[in-house]
């Protein structure tokens, strides 16, 4: 059975402000015309929890003024299903099973897509996305999300930060936070990351709206975006 390509979605694709009804349309109807022309062709789909997640935290906050990290993932894990169990829907006949929460005892799965969402408190989706790829050998992940590129530091705050086309593990992690906390806003999580970089993996980072990009990753062409690479 082929190798499935996986796909970290990020939630700021899926719900930005809202549910991005017109680029779900696009994304949907682009991978579906790749299963219905190769029956071979797999995809393993990890969603994020986007604008809701965040709006729900924060109203935790701000409601018990307290800081519980667990509770907060807690929150974000449902909205990163709430997410998913769209996305499967939206993939139906393809998609056969119901949404994995739990990657660690998935050996194999039916149909062309499997879609994925959020596990337990400590643990971002990229960290899903890097279990999964370990359970099913895949070398790559595709990590789309509202960003173009990685850059040597963060944008917002420093005008001269540069955008990488490609960087090793080791100096992603001097760039990005040591620790990952809910609601994090990083390339791929710290988590996540430790275990790619001990598992050999590669990550593209690239802009999930630009899917003349994101075919060119799928076909092994050039592409605007970033690679973290061992």
């Amino acid at each position: 059975m082929a190798i499935p390509t996986i796909i970290s979605l990020g939630g700021s694709l899926i719900a930005p402000a809202g549910v991005a009804v017109d680029f779900l349309k696009s994304f949907r109807r682009l991978l579906i015309q790749r299963l219905a022309a190769n029956s071979s062709t797999r995809f393993i789909l990890v969603c994020g929890g986007g604008a809701p997640a965040r709006e729900y935290q924060r109203a935790y906050f701000a409601i018990c003024g307290t800081d519980n990290p667990k509770d907060a993932d807690r929150i974000g894990i449902a909205a990163t299903r709430l997410n998913a169990e769209l996305i499967r829907h939206l993939f139906k006949p393809y998609c056969q099973e119901e949404i994995v929460t739990d990657p660690s005892g998935l050996a194999s799965f039916e149909g062309q897509i499997l879609v994925a969402a959020g596990w337990q408190p400590g643990f971002s989706t990229d960290y899903i996305a890097v279990c999964l790829a370990k359970r099913f050998q895949t070398e790559l992940i595709i990590n789309l999300s509202n960003i173009h590129k990685v850059y040597t530091q963060d944008p917002r705050l420093n005008p001269q930060a540069r955008p990488l086309d490609e960087i090793s593990w080791s100096d992603f992690q001097k760039i990005t936070q040591a620790n990952w906390t809910p609601g994090q806003n990083t390339p791929f999580d710290p988590v996540a990351s430790r275990e790619a970089a001990h598992m050999g993996l590669k990550v593209i980072i690239a802009c999930g709206t630009e899917l003349s990009n994101f075919e060119s990753i799928l076909d092994g062409k050039g592409f605007v975006g970033t690679l973290i690479h061992p």
